[in-house]
C-alpha cells in the first residue's frame, strides 16, 4: 500500500529554473524527484502547491508524493537533506492521508515581496531582494494596496505567455479572493505581503510592478480598480524581478 508524504521545503531559487521540471535544466521539482529516487529506488514526481518561477524563493513550499518504501518520515527528511544541494532544505516531512495533494488540497497562500530601498544593497541581501533606491511615494503604494482585497477577476495581473496554460486552465477562472494586501516599511526594506485563496502565474510580480508605477506617480491608487475591471494585462504594470519574491506559507 503506497504511503502518501507531505514535505515542507525552503529554498533559495536563484540558481534554479523555477519549480517545474524542464528538460536539461535544474529545477526544484526535478532535483527533489531525483533525490527521492536515490533514497527509495522509486520513480516519483513530487507535486508542489504551485509553481515558483526561476529566481523566486520559498520559506515553506509544500510537496506531496506517494512511495512504497517503509522509511520513517524523519529518516526521509534527514536523508534528503544529506543529498539535496544546500540551497534546498526539507524543513518537515510527514505521512498524510492518501487523498492529500499539495496543490489540490491547498486553501490559501501567502507571498512576500521585498524591495531594498537603501542606496547600497548589502551583498548578502542582493539575491533575496529587489534593489530599488530611486524615488517612490511609498504612502501612495500603501494606500493602493487594500484596493485589491476581496474577490476580483485578476486577469489584468495574469501572465499571458505560452507557459501559462497548465495550472490556470485547470482552474477555469481568474477570480481570486485576497484576504490581505499591504505594504510595510521595515528599516531599509519596503515589503509587500499578500494572502489569498490562490494566485495566477506571475500575479504577485505583476501586482508589484503595478504598485511601483503608483509609487512613481504614473498611476494613482484609484487606477487599481480601473485596471482590475479592464481584465487586460496591458492595462497593468510590468512584471517585477523574481529575486524579491518569497512564497511564505501554504494553508490547508
Amino acid at each position: 500500500m503506497p504511503r502518501n508524504f507531505k514535505l515542507t521545503l525552503a529554498y533559495d531559487g536563484t540558481d534554479f529554473h523555477g519549480w517545474q521540471m524542464q528538460p536539461a535544466l535544474p529545477t526544484i521539482q526535478s532535483i527533489l524527484a531525483e533525490s527521492i529516487g536515490r533514497i527509495t529506488g522509486e520513480k516519483v514526481v513530487p507535486q508542489g502547491s504551485g509553481r515558483t518561477d526561476a529566481g523566486v524563493h520559498a520559506l515553506a513550499q509544500v510537496a506531496s508524493f506517494a512511495i512504497e518504501s517503509s522509511i520513517p518520515s524523519r529518516n526521509l527528511m534527514v536523508a534528503l537533506n544529506d543529498i539535496l544541494p544546500a540551497a534546498i532544505r526539507v524543513t518537515a516531512a510527514e505521512e498524510v492521508a492518501a487523498n492529500f495533494h499539495a496543490r489540490h488540497s491547498a486553501t490559501g497562500k501567502s507571498y512576500r515581496y521585498r524591495i531594498f530601498r537603501g542606496e547600497v544593497c548589502p551583498p548578502h541581501l542582493a539575491r533575496y531582494v529587489y534593489h530599488h533606491p530611486y524615488p517612490l511615494d511609498e504612502s501612495q503604494m500603501k494606500q493602493a494596496a487594500p484596493m485589491l482585497m476581496g474577490e476580483h477577476d485578476f486577469t489584468s495581473f495574469a501572465a499571458v505567455d505560452p507557459e501559462k496554460g497548465k495550472e490556470e486552465k485547470e482552474e477555469c477562472s481568474n477570480v481570486r479572493n485576497i484576504a490581505r494586501s499591504e505594504w510595510q516599511r521595515e528599516g531599509e526594506e519596503f515589503t509587500y505581503t499578500v494572502e489569498g485563496n490562490g494566485f495566477l502565474h506571475h500575479m504577485v510580480r505583476n501586482l508589484v510592478g503595478t504598485f511601483l508605477l503608483v509609487g512613481k506617480g504614473s498611476l494613482t491608487p484609484g487606477d487599481l480598480s480601473r485596471i482590475l475591471q479592464s481584465k487586460s494585462r496591458s492595462a497593468a504594470g510590468p512584471t517585477a524581478p523574481p529575486n524579491g519574491l518569497w512564497l511564505v506559507s501554504v494553508r490547508y
